[in-house]
């Protein structure tokens, strides 16, 4: 884990500042922190196991991921595609169908809980279905 040097009271441009020098493993494991954190702020009532289950919920996923996704969708639309740039496209769509089966997992263990149906847990925390084109 990198260590970052700060003052002892920081203004929010030097909070930014500090965080900017992380490495992006780093940042990517403090947003899941300061997520973690903003959903018991929100809902200090919220039992555990659903904190749990919502954290997981809105994890998705990591943004390079995400990127290199786009980018590679995007060559395929462009028709400049290589083999070896489907092969990583058809890996990234497998690991991505894969998260979004755990995510809705999640969210049927959390209705579970709540005692009410997946559409209307969804309704309740204003997800929708994804939309492919």
């Amino acid at each position: 884990m990198s260590t970052v040097q700060v003052q002892t009271e920081l203004s929010f441009d030097e909070l930014l500042k500090a965080v900017e020098q992380l490495s992006l493993s780093d940042l990517e494991q403090l947003m899941a922190q300061v997520i973690a954190l903003q959903a018991r702020r929100k809902s200090p009532g919220l039992p555990k196991d659903e904190t749990a289950l919502l954290l997981k919920i809105n994890q998705g996923l990591p943004p390079h991921i995400q990127q290199r996704f786009n980018e590679l969708v995007a060559k395929r639309q462009a028709e400049t595609l290589t083999p070896e740039e489907l092969q990583e496209l058809l890996q990234l769509t497998d690991q991505i169908e894969t998260s979004d089966a755990q995510r809705v997992q999640y969210l049927g263990e959390l209705a579970r809980l709540r005692g009410i149906s997946l559409p209307d847990l969804m309704k309740e925390l204003g997800i929708h279905p994804a939309r492919y084109a």
